[in-house]
């Protein structure tokens, strides 16, 4: 089993002191990356002066963690494309994918909070879910055919590329069918500099929840990263993405294969200690996320929300929660590679107003005792 650190800083009233929660995350990510994480996530989120989200570009946030590791992937979770133009975030991520030498995880989202597209992009409005998605999707498209082509061009119904018109002579940039229209004098196709690292096309992520994105996900080659859900609507959707998989690349993929799970990680030296450390912190978070998205995506298969039921931690801790010692954290992992065959799991362990120096002694302890459990674990193919 692979895990990672879903980084989504955040802090209320930390917005005086960003500089400390850079730091912070800074000493995290060396942290993990001397000891033996895989990969390290960062966040896109934009206008929270509520401080829940405090991360507006997770690549230039890799560049920086890039420079000061070795060895740690580098993913964002994610990217908000409908708020990109397709061509900058493509050069973006190549660049920062050379800047680290091909540590670069690509992850991808359409955009939750009409706050956020109303100021940066109208058309990923997320009430407009359909309009929405065919953005996500186009833009997607171009960043293929940009990573994938030495020269490439694009007519969509939300983008064009290269425009119409373009002429071009120099005689440091002789012209050649490779990227002119011969007889009009005029460029056809363009290229992306810098392209990714060895011209690589990278490990494509998106943060899925609905069946619909899942089975498009599956279907084209995406991996998925999921969040809340529990093991019994988890194991549901595993192998939602896992059928449909399966019939698009005309073989049988295993179980767990192309998903990474992000879950809620505390771990301490009792179980009433990691609760009282770690409580309020997650509840402010999930106040945040379920204002939105409601107490639903947290129930089993055909289970109900009963009248009046209230988001506290006793309703999270059975459904979700990786809080306690290091044994009750190591037999629910167990629990999510036996039910889920689990292959890549993501710790979110900076939550809310949890102190930096709480997260690493929790991270600390994660690393020595509970890590090691699973470092020769043998997957087997459910």
């Amino acid at each position: 089993m692979k895990f990672g650190i879903f980084a989504n800083l955040s802090g209320p009233g930390r917005h005086d002191e960003y500089y400390k929660v850079l730091d912070e995350a800074r000493e995290q990510a060396i942290y993990c990356d001397e000891n033996g994480y895989d990969s390290i996530w960062y966040t896109e989120h934009h206008f929270g002066h509520e401080g829940n989200e405090l991360i507006s570009n997770p690549l230039m946030m890799g560049a920086d963690i890039a420079a000061r590791t070795k060895n740690i992937r580098i993913g964002q979770a994610a990217n908000v494309a409908t708020f990109w133009h397709p061509l900058r975030l493509a050069e973006d991520i190549a660049m920062l994918d050379q800047l680290s030498k091909g540590r670069v995880e690509v992850g991808l989202a359409r955009g939750l909070y009409g706050r956020e597209a109303a100021n940066l992009n109208p058309l990923a409005d997320p009430k407009n879910n359909d309009q929405n998605r065919a953005l996500f999707e186009e833009t997607l498209e171009v960043m293929k055919k940009a990573w994938s082509n030495r020269f490439f061009s694009h007519k969509g119904e939300f983008f064009k590329f290269p425009a119409d018109g373009l002429k071009w002579k120099h005689p440091m940039s002789p012209a050649t069918p490779e990227f002119m229209d011969m007889e009009k004098g005029e460029i056809s196709k363009i290229s992306l500099m810098p392209n990714t690292y060895e011209n690589r096309m990278p490990n494509i992520w998106q943060t899925i929840d609905s069946p619909r994105s899942i089975e498009i996900a599956a279907e084209t080659g995406i991996n998925g990263i999921f969040w809340m859900p529990t093991v019994k609507e988890l194991k549901q959707r595993f192998e939602l993405y896992r059928g449909k998989a399966s019939e698009a690349r005309g073989i049988d993929v295993p179980l767990g294969e192309g998903i990474a799970l992000v879950r809620d990680v505390y771990v301490a030296e009792t179980m009433e200690e990691a609760r009282a450390d770690f409580e309020e912190a997650v509840l402010n978070t999930y106040r945040w996320i379920c204002h939105w998205r409601g107490l639903s995506n947290l129930l089993d298969p055909g289970e109900e929300l009963k009248e009046g039921q209230e988001l506290d931690f006793d309703f999270l801790f059975s459904r979700n929660m990786l809080v306690g010692t290091p044994e009750y954290v190591a037999e629910k992992i167990q629990e999510l590679q036996e039910e889920l065959n689990l292959q890549n799991l993501l710790l979110w362990t900076n939550h809310s107003t949890l102190p930096h120096e709480k997260v690493m002694k929790s991270l600390k302890l994660f690393t020595e005792e509970v890590m090691p459990k699973f470092a020769k674990t043998k997957l087997e193919v459910v």
